[in-house]
């Protein structure tokens, strides 16, 4: 990779979480060099969290820092330090039901957190910010499959709505100060080194251990399940596909959610394709070889019946579409899970 490639430097928040582990895996392997932020908190096992960072920092690519984004001091200091050119923000309080018993957590995170990086990226002049939201800011929305045009304003907990704010700030970041900012929409992503409150990890666990597990409405609910390589994969895309602000709104193609007056887009990543929850399940079962105790449930507050992606626009961007088969992906994870915990 020439010197003068772009990207060069790559700051990933939440690089020990999920996500930014199988990111900044992608990135080191492509030769970036990548610097790691993240908080530890304990809202999952904290070992899963420092495994998953052991594992990125054998490749010298990869550094870290260990420290809050709401710590400002500690966090500026990391990024005057390793100047990156790109920022992919992932770092978060998860959790949708979460969020109704412990919201202040959210504000901190989310919305105090991200501002945080949004300031740092615009004294920085980086040459692109992308921060993660969910397919939950599409709250009560029914029309679907949901598209990055259609208003997003009715959102049904605290999560949702600290990430729609972070859209909002984040557009008004790249407005005021030209900014290049992409925002990119998650749908249920799951995979190996998963976090322990989804449901995917939640049901092997507990089916494995003869434990009933809880399905809400019924199993009557869809999700446009998204394996995680598929995601991140797509964020890598997007990262070169660096919004700029039209000089004229009909430059504007149709399908695209760029804003006539500020660099910045919001993009779905997801499979285009809803899965019902009791097939989801049915899958699980047929992997473990076992079936599972259920426990139907009406649907939880907050909860939503369905989401569903047009990615679509991800596509023209990047020329990439998410693709992995849920039978797939729920395979690899048991392979991984079972490995792991060695059962």
């Amino acid at each position: 990779m020439s010197e003068g490639s772009f990207p060069r430097r790559v700051l990933v928040t939440g690089s020990a979480g999920f996500i930014g582990f199988h990111l900044a895996k992608l990135l080191v392997a492509e030769g970036l060099r990548v610097h790691g932020f993240d908080g530890m908190t304990d809202y999952y096992d904290v070992a899963l969290k420092r495994r998953r960072h052991s594992i990125l920092l054998q490749n010298p690519k990869f550094t870290m820092t260990e420290g809050m984004l709401e710590d400002r001091e500690v966090f500026d200091r990391m990024v005057d330090e390793f100047v990156p050119d790109v920022i992919v923000h992932l770092a978060a309080q998860a959790g949708v039901r979460y969020s109704i018993e412990n919201p202040r957590a959210y504000i901190d995170a989310n919305v105090v957190g991200s501002f945080n990086v949004m300031e740092a990226a615009r004294r920085l002049d980086v040459r692109h910010l992308l921060m993660a939201s969910t397919s939950s800011v599409y709250g009560a929305n029914d029309d679907m499959p949901f598209t990055e045009l259609e208003k997003a304003d009715t959102q049904l907990t605290i999560y949702a709505a600290t990430k729609k704010a972070t859209e909002s700030m984040g557009h008004a970041y790249a407005h005021l100060w030209g900014l290049p900012t992409t925002m990119f929409r998650f749908f249920t992503v799951y995979g190996p080194w998963g976090r322990p409150d989804m449901a995917l990890y939640k049901f092997v666990d507990a089916i494995l251990a003869d434990r009933p597990i809880d399905i809400y409405n019924r199993g009557e609910m869809y999700r446009d399940f998204t394996y995680v390589d598929d995601l991140v994969r797509g964020i890598r895309g997007l990262m070169d596909a660096v919004p700029m602000r039209p000089s004229h709104p009909e430059e504007i193609l149709q399908g695209d959610s760029l804003s006539p007056v500020a660099p910045f887009r919001i993009v779905n990543i997801g499979n285009s394709n809803k899965v019902r929850l009791l097939d989801f399940i049915e899958e699980i079962e047929r992997c473990l070889g076992k079936s599972a105790i259920r426990n139907y449930m009406e649907m939880q507050k907050g909860d939503v019946p369905a989401t569903w992606a047009n990615a679509e626009l991800l596509q023209r961007l990047t020329g990439y579409h998410p693709q992995t088969d849920f039978r797939d992906g729920i395979s690899k994870f048991v392979a991984w899970f079972r490995d792991y915990y060695e059962k």
